[in-house]
């Protein structure tokens, strides 16, 4: 048989694909051409199938998809660690929104999200979905460095550096959302902050464009019990009920947080379709609940996974997240069976793809699939005796293990390091940034 020319063969020691469900495959090799996936194969047919231009032999590595973050402030790395040990209400109110009203700019923005992008793919992270001011900027960082991204216009009816109203931010919005429509990467949603930033008139817009647009929601919601204490005492409606009542809950809507749940409100989210985002290390940081993972997935809700901003986490590591995840869902039901190491990485694969509308694309390692992947390797002490590699992936610091990692087929990182961002450089930005903003604290 002639050997087939392609762009790319990797063969690895074990491979995850998410898809067929908790499956290992031993010494497989992954085809890939034009960024696309062509084939998943034991390693030895695959050398006598292909002839590659590039060629990667990682016997003591993992091979993964690339993992999903569904929910980040991506600039507010430049904020990480400003103001912590504080209630949600105090941290807003009195720390970052005042920060964020001095700070806040273009420069700002773009520095900090290629901070945040060069910590995610050192952590395996290949798309991220993203809330914040001047998204634009993000959108650039992300552009310039080949990872994807949702970008979720920010809506409030406060003014900002970026918007002076709900409609400026809107307006804007959407002239965004026109500028990136053919960009295979990055994709435009709505950001509605959440209930207690948006008035009714705002809400019943966005989910009007939305609906013509088939356009995705992406809020914070049933963050705090004071949230949906506030609601109940102005509205005489839990959050989530106001939002349905309101026409924002479908298929296409992204509910960060919901800690605060009750059995209508899994119901509602259940009815609608809409998915739940899990960020369980910020929302512990902030004292803010527990999201109820065993109700929800009896309910057969979807449930992605994110990092929320390295202000309120402090860190971007997404398989550090999906481990804390675990770890929760287990020790609130009792029960040591309930989310296991394969499932909790569904959380920030395939699960994430699904609530981003994206699952088509990515999210698992199949054929036609993109070529989003991270190689974690093994080889090292805190990897090994190696028995079940989804326990080592997730039970362990798998992701400061992070070896390679590809966007589409174009690699990324490669041996632990940035290929298209320099780290040095990153991180004096950061340290200038941290002088100007700490000198007038």
């Amino acid at each position: 048989m002639p050997e087939e020319n392609i762009d790319i063969l990797i063969n690895a020691g074990w491979l995850i694909p998410v898809i067929p469900r908790n499956t290992v495959l031993r010494n497989c090799s992954i085809a890939i051409d034009h960024g696309k996936i062509i084939a998943v194969l034991p390693s030895a047919e695959a050398e006598q199938r292909y002839s590659a231009q590039q060629c990667y032999h990682l016997p003591n590595s993992l091979l993964i998809p690339g993992l999903i973050n569904a929910h980040a402030h991506a600039a507010m790395s430049l904020l990480r660690g400003y103001a912590d040990d504080q209630s949600l209400h105090t941290w807003l109110n009195e720390s970052i929104w005042p920060a964020e009203s001095r700070w806040v700019s273009e420069e700002f923005v773009f520095d900090g999200a290629e901070i945040a992008i060069a910590e995610m793919l050192l952590g395996g992270t290949t798309c991220f979905s993203d809330m914040y001011f001047f998204p634009d900027q993000t959108a650039r960082a992300a552009r310039s460095t080949g990872i994807k991204c949702q970008l979720a216009f920010p809506i409030l009816e406060f003014p900002s550096a970026w918007a002076r109203n709900a409609d400026e931010y809107i307006h804007k919005g959407l002239a965004l959302r026109d500028e990136y429509r053919d960009d295979t990467r990055i994709s435009i949603a709505f950001g509605p902050h959440a209930p207690y930033t948006v008035n009714d008139p705002a809400l019943q817009k966005i989910a009007t464009l939305a609906g013509e647009l088939d356009a995705a929601i992406h809020i914070h919601l049933h963050e705090s019990a004071g949230e949906v204490t506030q609601s109940i005492a102005e509205y005489g409606l839990r959050p989530i009920e106001r939002l349905q009542q309101l026409g924002l809950l479908t298929p296409l809507t992204q509910c960060v947080h919901m800690t605060q749940l009750v059995d209508s409100d899994i119901a509602l989210l259940a009815e609608s379709g809409s998915h739940v985002i899990h960020c369980p290390e910020s929302n512990l940081k902030l004292g803010s609940g527990f999201c109820p993972i065993e109700p929800l997935q009896k309910a057969g809700i979807n449930i992605a996974l994110g990092t929320d901003g390295a202000a309120s986490n402090n860190d971007l590591n997404l398989l550090g997240e999906a481990r804390t995840a675990a770890l929760i869902a287990k020790g609130i039901a009792g029960n040591p069976e309930l989310l296991p190491a394969h499932e909790a990485l569904e959380l920030a694969t395939i699960n994430g793809a699904r609530a981003l509308g994206i699952d088509d694309v990515t999210g698992s390692i199949e054929v036609g699939k993109a070529a989003d992947l991270v190689a974690i390797d093994l080889n090292n002490i805190a990897s090994q005796p190696l028995y079940n590699a989804f326990s080592q992936l997730l039970y362990t610091d798998s992701a400061s293990h992070v070896s390679h990692t590809w966007v589409d087929g174009k690699l990324l990182v490669k041996d632990g390091q940035l290929l298209n961002l320099d780290q040095a450089e990153l991180i004096h930005k950061a340290q200038i940034w941290q002088q100007k903003i700490q000198a007038e604290c």
